[in-house]
């Protein structure tokens, strides 16, 4: 897990920026001292001026080598409009690396389930995982589909499901993964796919981890916007916060 005092605010520059799908753009970004912290499953925070509060995106990719980080992110109001029109060798202030991250296993066998927006997240768990890992990945229909070359890449095992069965699997991205097996579960994605995932996990005998979507304005835990009930070791509910425990949490702990 990162250590959370780790976090820097750095401005670091675009130097590539792409629309991937209808309202979806892809972002990497030059910033090599927050890409040798990152660990998948984080995520960053990006301010933009005129705005008093940072938005929240996920780390697609990681790449220590290069100093890059890759951020994946869908227009959902007029922050993330406005961070659209950003374009190569733009300069953005990101915060990062923030959170807890996906606890990376190479000896595991890993089932990676992802839904829509929610499958960028689990991009550099595939390629930290490599072999280990089957991706399934779940869209609304094949015009959705994103990332399903960069998951291939990595040498995971890669499905895709979509609603309306126009390419892949026709039907539930968990019907799909049912198919698998595993030792280890992370999936990030809508509500219902993660307690749809979590019986999965639980039905094999399973760890699993689950990122949660949650409106974060900090990002640090000091705001206390994103509040999330959980269990504590001894099973009682208690109030966390989805930027600092989270985004990725242990399945035994969410108190659905």
């Amino acid at each position: 897990m990162a250590d959370q005092k780790k976090f820097d605010s750095l401005v670091c520059q675009l130097t590539a920026a792409r629309e991937i799908a209808a309202g979806i753009y892809d972002f990497r970004l030059d910033c090599p001292a927050l890409a040798a912290q990152a660990k998948p499953g984080q995520f960053a925070q990006v301010r933009l001026p005129g705005h008093s509060l940072r938005r929240p995106i996920s780390l697609c990719g990681i790449d220590p080598d290069r100093g890059e980080l890759r951020l994946v992110f869908q227009i959902r109001g007029q922050g993330t409009a406005e961070l659209a029109r950003y374009q190569t060798g733009d300069k953005l202030e990101i915060l990062a690396p923030l959170g807890q991250g996906f606890p990376i296993d190479r000896s595991k066998k890993t089932l990676l389930i992802g839904g829509g927006i929610g499958v960028p997240p689990l991009l550099a768990a595939a390629k930290a995982l490599g072999s280990q890992a089957v991706a399934v990945l779940g869209f609304r229909n094949q015009e959705a589909v994103i990332l399903e070359e960069d998951f291939r890449e990595t040498g995971a095992k890669t499905l895709v499901a979509t609603d309306d069965g126009s390419y892949g699997h026709h039907g539930m991205v968990t019907e799909l993964a049912a198919g698998e097996d595993f030792d280890v579960l992370f999936a990030c994605g809508p509500e219902p796919m993660l307690k749809a995932a979590q019986s999965l996990a639980e039905s094999r005998g399973a760890k699993g981890y689950l990122s949660l979507e949650q409106r974060m304005a900090c990002g640090v835990g000091a705001c206390l916007g994103c509040a999330v009930e959980l269990r504590d070791q001894a099973g009682q509910p208690y109030y966390g916060h989805v930027c600092k425990d989270g985004p990725v949490l242990a399945m035994e702990r969410l108190n659905w």
